[in-house]
């Protein structure tokens, strides 16, 4: 068998790869074409990936994970489970592409609270009438050792009066713990709150319902988890 030299190979590889990669950004462009010429009113798609299952792209609009062919006919808004390890794929790839930079967040418009030793840190948006909020913070009370930053987050009815009470609080953390836990109510009170920064903050990071977690390695968990499931996202084993 005859043998090309190395330079000659080298050079193949390069070509072959360029072509590769020359047909993937095609591809990217066609879906981008079709679906935008399909939906104009979906605005601008920012990320075009395909994924290594089933021939499927992944798209993103906003704060949405879509999936579509490689024409781009068909859109999917759904979640691609792996059936041999019941793996969540989407989930996964949620957690990746909306992962935030924690030490950019504007901690000093939160609630901080020091339990133990404080060295593990997680933010999240909060809503004092929302009933997985209080659910998890009867798993938090379950966990120690970290630093949390409470984003009071007034989105049902009612609740910016509670949050504005829990904020002028002599110790908000008290007040928040009293409420939360023990049904409790702040005493009303008056003082400069930060809860329009924290509307904005929270738009701004398509924060959409509460509790919404962050982590300390910036990956979101939108949604109510148990002590467990804490306790393993806070020492990073989630992390993929």
């Amino acid at each position: 068998m005859k043998k090309f030299p190395a330079p000659c190979l080298q050079k193949w590889l390069a070509l072959f790869l360029f072509a590769l990669l020359s047909s993937a950004q095609a591809g990217e462009n066609e879906i981008r074409l079709s679906l935008q010429s399909k939906f104009p009113e979906m605005g601008n798609i920012e990320h075009i990936v395909k994924t290594s299952y089933a021939g499927l792209y992944e798209i993103l609009i906003g704060d949405q994970l879509l999936y579509t062919d490689e024409q781009g006919q068909y859109l999917f808004d759904g979640n691609v489970i792996e059936v041999k390890s019941r793996n969540n794929l989407s989930e996964q790839r949620r957690q990746q592409l909306f992962a935030i930079d924690f030490d950019k967040l504007p901690l000093d418009l939160a609630v901080k609270k020091v339990k133990g030793n404080g060295k593990r840190k997680m933010a999240y948006f909060t809503d004092p009438n929302c009933g997985y909020c209080k659910k998890l913070e009867k798993e938090l009370a379950k966990v120690s050792d970290v630093t949390l930053y409470l984003f009071l987050y007034p989105i049902f009815q009612g609740s910016d009066e509670i949050v504005r009470n829990v904020h002028c609080a002599q110790d908000p953390v008290k007040a928040w713990d009293d409420l939360m836990l023990n049904g409790i109510a702040p005493a009303s009170a008056s003082c400069k709150t930060s809860t329009e920064k924290v509307l904005a903050l929270g738009k701004k990071q398509h924060v959409n319902g509460t509790p919404n977690l962050i982590f300390g390695n910036g990956m979101q968990a939108p949604g109510y988890l148990p002590a467990e499931e804490l306790e393993k996202h806070l020492n990073g084993v989630s992390k993929k």
